[in-house]
């Protein structure tokens, strides 16, 4: 497992211990079991810079809000929402507020059902639970007993998990590069792709048809998504909708609340509960 940390820890240091037999196990990766989980809690601005792992990585908190950069996207996990990460796919992440972090990885030969590309989970309750009861266990917990049961269940219901459209594609080049740049920084710019293409000196026709090669979508539905997921970290910091709506351009709450109810079928007001 490659771990190359910088502002902090995300998966704490892996304390070396001994099997059944005597052999001493000194990687995740060691571990004969078809998963593990760590649990703690990492405080906002902590960041992991980019790495990879051989198991599969579910990143999971139970509270608080994260952003995982991977395969050209950022993808935002508040809570009830997990990533999941395929083994040996490069990732960095950013705390965007305090979280209680469980971060589940599954072995190689435990795959099977799961996607082979990153996305975001949603975490029902029963998911959430398994989760708290298995963080518990043992690294060598009892495969034909109970544990082993349930870890088994615990699988069968990550495998069956729905996704959510909770990422951002990242443009890499050009300069949609620059309009996504500024966007980030400033998501109420209401400028039309005429107005950038003026500024760029291009055409509009160029700017929307790299949008859609880059990312797999229209420029408005670019923007629009780019709002939602800072939406997302903004009601996570318990700011009033009003603002919310206000501070990302929409020209009412109610017009703010329905794009929101829209893309997650719930308002922005009963989301984290």
């Amino acid at each position: 497992m490659t771990n190359n940390n910088a502002k902090g820890t995300l998966v704490s240091n892996f304390v070396p211990f001994h099997d059944e037999t005597g052999a001493e196990i000194t990687r995740l990766e060691d571990i004969p079991r078809d998963l593990t989980i760590r649990e703690g809690v990492r405080h906002a601005g902590t960041e992991a810079t980019p790495h990879s792992h051989a198991w599969g990585q579910l990143l999971y908190a139970s509270s608080g809000i994260m952003q995982a950069m991977a395969q050209g996207s950022i993808w935002v996990i508040p809570p009830q929402r997990a990533v999941w990460i395929p083994p040996h796919v490069v990732h960095s992440i950013k705390v965007v507020h305090t979280v209680t972090m469980r971060n589940m990885y599954v072995a190689p030969h435990a795959l099977q059902g799961l996607p082979d590309h990153c996305q975001v989970m949603s975490v029902s309750p029963l998911l959430r639970e398994l989760i708290a009861e298995a963080v518990t266990y043992p690294a060598l917990f009892d495969v034909e007993g109970a544990q082993g049961r349930l870890v088994r269940v615990l699988l069968d219901q990550l495998k069956a998990a729905p996704s959510s459209s909770l990422h951002l594609p990242v443009p890499e080049t050009g300069p949609i590069q620059h309009i996504a740049e500024h966007l980030k920084t400033d998501p109420a710019d209401d400028s039309t792709l005429e107005d950038w293409a003026d500024r760029l000196g291009t055409t509009t026709r160029t700017l929307a048809r790299n949008f859609k090669k880059q990312t797999d979508m229209t420029f408005g539905q670019w923007r629009q998504q780019a709002r939602l997921l800072e939406a997302l970290s903004r009601l996570a910091a318990n700011q009033p909708v009003a603002h919310i709506a206000q501070d990302l351009g929409y020209s009412s709450q109610s017009a703010f609340s329905a794009m929101f109810k829209k893309a997650l079928g719930v308002t922005p007001g009963q989301f984290f509960k």
